[in-house]
């Protein structure tokens, strides 16, 4: 009885030591590449076009982009799709939500970015941070998890409201009146969505 106990103990503690270490690697991700990002839409003599892709260099590394796409579908319509469109869905989808987050950060003018100890739900890590202007706070939470051999996101909460969600509940629409093509084609031309 014992060494059982002193067996669960010490799994307990192992545990405990492996999340904080997972907490403590997401959060340094996190705050390196963030960091990253706001050198460079600090710097004044770099055009908006060489920014952007420097940002998406920095980015793209930490996104489970695939998986975005089709969470962004959910259970019910993703497995509809052949081949040839989910990889066309997918495709358009991270265009469009580099495009999104792109201009998120074109709004960028002199914000701080603070950073909120992480928090374990399950597997997987949330890090909020919070912008922070004169006026404003605008809280983000990431949501990461473990992926083969690093943390990566899988979604973002901008002030309370998953992106997920969101894309889930408007291509929803689209679906349920219409087609996956109608929806590939909002997609390719955003401008008339």
């Amino acid at each position: 009885m014992k060494n059982l106990l002193v067996a669960v103990i010490s799994l307990l503690l192992f545990y405990q030591s492996a999340a904080a270490d997972d907490k403590s690697e997401v959060e340094k991700l996190l705050k390196k590449n963030l960091d990253a990002v706001l050198t460079v839409l600090q710097k004044k003599d770099l055009e908006q076009q060489a920014k952007n892709r420097d940002i998406v260099d920095i980015v793209t590394p930490m996104f489970d982009f695939e998986l975005m796409a089709r969470l962004s579908l959910g259970k019910k319509h993703w497995p509809e799709l052949s081949q040839e469109k989910k990889e066309r869905f997918t495709e358009l989808f991270i265009k469009r939500l580099k495009a999104s987050y792109l201009k998120n950060f074109t709004l960028y003018t002199d914000e701080q970015l603070f950073y909120e100890p992480s928090v374990q739900v399950k597997k997987k890590i949330h890090a909020p941070t919070y912008l922070v202007s004169k006026d404003k706070k605008i809280s983000i939470l990431y949501k990461f998890y473990k992926a083969e051999k690093n943390w990566k996101i899988y979604d973002l909460e901008i002030q309370g409201v998953s992106i997920i969600r969101s894309y889930r509940s408007q291509f929803s629409g689209i679906l349920e009146s219409g087609t996956v093509d109608d929806l590939l084609l909002k997609l390719e031309n955003p401008a008339d969505s």
